[in-house]
């Protein structure tokens, strides 16, 4: 790190304690952008990137509900309101027992990035609460949803802030929020993205962000004349990116051949097809089950469980020629990478947000491996979001096809601008500088043309 850099990661830190994933996302990004900073000394002076790293807005608050039991409960609900430059603010909400402050502003500040680069005018925001929803009831879930959006509903606003869904916030969630939403405000717009399609939603928005990153990753093997076809794939999770990447690797003929949770990791050599995907679909989405049954249901997997005492994840020690991380963050350090580089791994294209350690991404691009950033690679489901938020404001419904190719045409473009951005910028090939200075490039000029706010 040059002086910059560490001057403002001790500042953060003091500022911000026991945040480690928010260090680990500024710490990238600033190392990105002080070569811009050299450059352009307009924007030290301005103190952009310090002002970014500060939220606009933050919100905490108590979120009582009552249980099937008729005991009552009481989590601990947020909402990040990071930077408004460029739009509204963007960005999903987690509802997990690991919520907490620090997770929540890692990921509004990648979103802040991640939104300037899908050439839409999103601004940045992250949201959520400690409730976990696996194993409570249908009813259950809806009174905390109506609970905790008898808070937000005072803080959100479709140009203001429109939240979306994330981990442990799928279909069921929006709509119960949305619904308390509506009774609230006694008014109908496009608040919440994700919605059901009879009731303001897109098509492809599920799929959006699995499929925006088998894009990324085809885009960037062409810079290399090759093609995902025939390409064995690691896929890790299994909730909507992880099923969707593997649908779009199946519609382009690359085969994937591993799925995880929690609980393990299931390895099919004969590879994941439609209709054993379908079986996930039903087990995850509607079951709500564990990936081991699919290695019960199929004989050609193998399942492993989960192994806590380990110092890797046996799943990225498999033959493969890419990888799909699309479960978490932080899910391959540098072990892993180790790993998926002796295995013969030259792509990895990031569906999940931040899922390399600091020290496994610097693995990556000494290797010089294909390496798709999540902020850029992962862009696809945050895209849609906003071209459901368009479809909205026109009170029109554009059919799959018109949906997916803009998805496809702006997947195009993030890589056209992550690439060519690395290279005017001396970094050729490496695209988490490109993503992190490109996204900064829109906010920061946009700052600088509104005044010190």
């Amino acid at each position: 790190m040059n002086d910059y850099v560490t001057k403002l990661m001790a500042h953060v830190k003091a500022k911000n304690p026991a945040e480690p994933e928010f260090y680990q996302t500024v710490q990238e990004v600033a190392e990105s952008v002080s070569i811009v900073l050299d450059r352009k000394p307009q924007y030290r002076k301005a103190k952009i990137l310090e002002r970014i790293i500060e939220p606009e807005r933050v919100l905490m608050f108590r979120v009582p509900w009552q249980d099937d039991k008729g005991e009552y409960q009481v989590n601990r609900g947020f909402r990040i309101q990071m930077n408004s430059a460029i739009g509204p603010y963007k960005g999903g909400l987690r509802f997990h027992p690991t919520v907490y402050l620090g997770i929540l502003k890692f990921l509004a500040f990648e979103q802040v990035f991640k939104n300037a680069l899908t050439t839409l005018p999103m601004g940045g925001g992250k949201g959520g609460a400690d409730f976990d929803p696996k194993g409570k009831s249908d009813d259950e879930v809806m009174r905390f949803c109506q609970s905790f959006m008898s808070e937000l509903f005072r803080h959100i606003g479709p140009n203001t802030d429109v939240p979306a869904g994330d981990i442990g916030v799928g279909g069921r969630e929006i709509g119960y929020l949305f619904g308390q939403y509506r009774r609230l405000r006694d008014e109908f717009t496009g608040v919440l993205t994700g919605k059901g399609l009879t009731w303001g939603g897109s098509l492809i928005r599920t799929e959006a962000t699995g499929y925006g990153a088998v894009y990324f990753a085809e885009e960037m093997l062409k810079t290399r004349g090759e093609s995902i076809k025939g390409k064995v794939c690691l896929v890790s999770g299994s909730g909507n990116v992880a099923q969707y990447t593997v649908e779009k690797l199946n519609q382009l003929g690359a085969k994937a051949v591993t799925l995880s949770d929690s609980s393990g990791f299931i390895y099919d050599s004969a590879g994941i097809d439609q209709e054993k995907l379908a079986f996930v679909l039903d087990l995850k989405n509607v079951k709500r089950g564990r990936i081991s049954e699919y290695a019960n249901k199929f004989k050609t997997a193998k399942y492993t469980p989960a192994n806590p005492n380990l110092d890797h994840n046996p799943l990225w020690d498999m033959k493969a020629e890419c990888a799909f991380p699309s479960a978490t963050q932080n899910e391959i350090n540098a072990k892993d990478a180790a790993n998926l580089l002796k295995n013969g791994v030259y792509v990895v294209t990031e569906g999940a947000n931040m899922p390399s350690t600091l020290d496994a991404t610097k693995m990556f691009l000494d290797k010089k491996i294909l390496y798709g950033p999540a902020k850029a690679a992962n862009a696809g489901g945050v895209a849609t979001s906003g071209l459901e938020m368009s479809q909205n404001s026109e009170r029109l419904s554009w059919t799959r096809e018109e949906v997916d190719s803009k998805l496809h045409d702006i997947m195009i473009k993030i890589h056209k601008n992550c690439y060519e951005t690395a290279k005017e910028y001396g970094t050729p090939g490496n695209l988490v500088n490109g993503a992190n200075i490109a996204g900064f490039l829109k906010v920061a000029d946009a700052m600088l043309d509104q005044g010190l706010v």
